[in-house]
């Protein structure tokens, strides 16, 4: 029915598949050595996912957080839902900071910025506190807290009480690894190598999980590779 538009839909797919197959092949050509494709796509990449956020925050925070509330008409027909609100001057307050930070950019005025950056340094340090108090602190000590000899319904669990003396030994254990203030020696030098092995292990833990999430980033661009191929060599446009 509309055959100039099915063919030009066709086109952009395919146009879309070569530049991505180039720019994904510019990428891994930094492993040969550092090159001007390599910087090429680097760049690029980089300029585009700045502009890209750029005008993400632009649409959906400054827009309606700041205009939309200091001057709701203004901004009416791009966000129907705020008509009939009021305006709110105290985002005037936000409005100037931001203001103060954009002064970074004329250098007889950067030491202004550092009013900015220091409310939101301190507003994050502050908020930020107690949800990593919580988080990375208390909950961590909570899920230490562990009886030693578990029971559950049927009783005496035995894989319960080996998994809580892991963990209980292996925190004590790594506690003592950073204690400094007696010799590590004896008994307390045993501990304090068990501490090494449950660090290290947990170290290897967390960084083969950030190995294997870079593996599935590489599968994807593998597949990606092999469509690009197909389509090279066959004509056939992946599905």
């Amino acid at each position: 029915m509309f055959p100039n538009l099915a063919f030009n839909l066709q086109a952009a797919q395919v146009l879309e598949l070569w530049i991505g197959a180039f720019l994904t092949l510019m990428i891994f050509s930094f492993l040969y050595k550092d090159n001007p494709f390599y910087k090429f796509a680097e760049h690029l990449f980089v300029g585009v996912s700045a502009a890209y956020w750029m005008v993400q925050a632009f649409w959906s925070t400054l827009i309606p957080n700041l205009f939309g509330k200091l001057y709701p008409p203004m901004v009416e027909p791009f966000l129907p839902e705020i008509a009939g609100n009021e305006a709110d001057f105290f985002k005037l307050i936000p409005l100037v900071f931001g203001i103060f930070l954009l002064m970074r950019l004329v250098p007889p005025w950067a030491v202004v910025a550092r009013l900015a950056m220091g409310l939101v340094i301190g507003f994050a340090a502050g908020t930020n506190l107690t949800r990593y108090l919580q988080s990375d602190f208390i909950s961590q000590i909570d899920h230490t807290l562990l009886p030693l000899i578990a029971f559950d319904d049927a009783g005496f669990s035995l894989r319960e009480t080996i998994k809580n003396l892991m963990v209980v030994s292996g925190v004590v254990a790594g506690l003592i690894y950073f204690f400094f203030s007696a010799e590590h020696k004896g008994l307390f030098g045993k501990a304090s190598r068990y501490g090494i092995w449950v660090l290290m292990v947990s170290f290897g833990a967390a960084f083969g999980y950030t190995v294997m999430a870079r593996i599935s980033l590489l599968t994807g661009r593998m597949n990606f590779l092999g469509d690009w191929l197909t389509h090279m060599f066959s004509g056939n446009l992946p599905t």
